[in-house]
């Protein structure tokens, strides 16, 4: 259950919504009960998808951005596309950083990525930010 629960936090902070998986990883790491690897997949996998519902939005929802209940703001996205536009698909790189990572891999979807390459690279953040999780709270990889 423990797994499911991280994997559905990790799923849902990638999205739009303003969670934090890495509070609940550090919480089940520091149990020591459960497979690290087990642990780092779920919390890997369920973020992965969760930028890629962002992806997938963003191919999708251009036409509603100026709406009121669109979840990002028109500063935020702005600063995202910029970012995007000057490194191009190598921004997807800060797709695990606060604030700007969500807006990055929904206007990556905007600007028609290559799904291919962003899977890639957004993988490659993803998976490397929660590796350092687990690095600094358990001192080990």
């Amino acid at each position: 259950m423990a797994y499911l629960i991280l994997f559905a936090s990790a799923f849902l902070s990638a999205t739009l919504l303003p969670l934090q998986s890495e509070a609940v990883l550090v919480g089940l790491l520091l149990q020591e009960k459960y497979w690290v690897s087990i642990l780092l997949l779920s919390a890997s996998i369920g973020n992965i998808l969760g930028s890629c519902v962002n992806w997938y939005l963003g191919i999708k929802i251009e036409q509603y951005k100026d709406r009121k209940w669109f979840p990002v703001s028109e500063r935020q996205m702005l600063k995202a596309e910029r970012i995007y536009q000057k490194y191009g698909y190598w921004s997807l790189l800060l797709s695990w950083v606060p604030i700007i990572g969500d807006p990055i891999t929904l206007i990556s979807g905007l600007l028609k990525e290559k799904f291919t390459r962003f899977l890639f690279m957004v993988s490659l953040a993803k998976i490397g930010r929660y590796l350092f999780v687990c690095w600094i709270t358990l001192g080990m990889i």
